[in-house]
């Protein structure tokens, strides 16, 4: 027999192997350039999609980090994107007003405010007192909020390319271990009382059980607008301690905080726009906002 038969016989089980292995390559190339587009609304959710798409396609985001979605607008592009979408996930009209005229009538969006898995709060008055008939819209900033999320994102995405299912939803299980893990590392003792804190805005409802804390009341309804006279006085006159720590999404003037003094200060975006993983960007909030109280 020809000895380039058997040189033949021996080399081809090799390319067979070769061949499996370049036919699965393209295969999964194909799914990956196929795969369905899911877009999500702002940073903190996008946060929470990263977490369960790991290793596949990541989402779509529509809002830039600190446009959590009272402020910020959407381009041409966006537009094109949500049309083009499997689905587009977002809170809803309470936190997305300027997304509200695009999304509301779309039929692949999700609102998940229209959900009933999430702990929820009313907004609160400068005093923080509660306001009855509304919603506080930073959900995310609840553990258990955020676990609950990340499981509706498994759902959506793996009815959008069910090729990741199991990926998904292991990751969203991995994602709840972690959390919970950084939940109980924070160990901030419940049974004690509550530590007061100032905020410049009421964004921080949400992580006050987790992490033991008490607002004692915030200088303005909005951070771009500037707190009035009356409510620094009343501020002044009501401290439970004589230094107070002052929680701000962006640093306040030196002006305003020569009128709180002595006041530690802690800058917090609630949309973790400073961070890129989730859990790191809570733990990280966390332990700063303890710092100032401690100070």
């Amino acid at each position: 027999m020809n000895p380039m038969f058997y040189d033949y016989l021996r080399v081809y089980p090799i390319l067979q192997r070769l061949l499996a292995s370049l036919l699965l390559w393209l295969g999964l190339a194909c799914v990956s350039a196929h795969a369905a587009t899911v877009s999500v609304s702002n940073y903190p959710l996008f946060l929470l999609s990263e977490a369960v798409t790991e290793g596949a396609p990541s989402a779509k985001r529509l809002l830039q980090a600190g446009e959590v979605g009272h402020h910020g607008s959407i381009s041409p592009g966006d537009i094109k994107a949500i049309r083009d979408s499997k689905f587009v996930v977002w809170f809803g009209e309470p936190l997305e007003n300027n997304l509200a005229s695009s999304l509301k009538t779309a039929p692949n969006a999700i609102a998940l405010f229209e959900f009933d898995a999430f702990n929820r709060h009313p907004l609160r008055d400068v005093q923080g007192k509660p306001i009855a008939g509304t919603l506080d819209p930073h959900i995310w900033l609840d553990p258990d909020n955020a676990k609950a999320i990340t499981r509706a994102l498994a759902v959506i995405h793996s009815h959008a390319n069910p090729q990741y299912k199991n990926l998904y939803h292991a990751n969203a299980q991995k994602f709840a271990q972690r959390l919970d893990s950084a939940v109980a590392a924070a160990s901030f003792d419940s049974t004690k009382t509550p530590s007061p804190y100032w905020a410049y805005h009421d964004a921080y409802q949400y992580i006050e059980d987790s992490i033991n804390l008490q607002l004692i009341g915030s200088l303005s309804v909005d951070h771009h607008l500037a707190p009035k006279v009356s409510q620094l006085r009343r501020l002044n006159e009501q401290r439970p301690t004589k230094r107070m720590c002052l929680v701000s999404p962006n640093a306040p003037a030196k002006g305003l905080l020569a009128k709180l003094q002595p006041v530690s200060t802690t800058v917090q975006a609630e949309d973790m726009s400073n961070s890129t993983d989730f859990i790191r960007g809570w733990q990280t909030m966390a332990q700063q906002i303890h710092q100032c109280i401690d100070k």
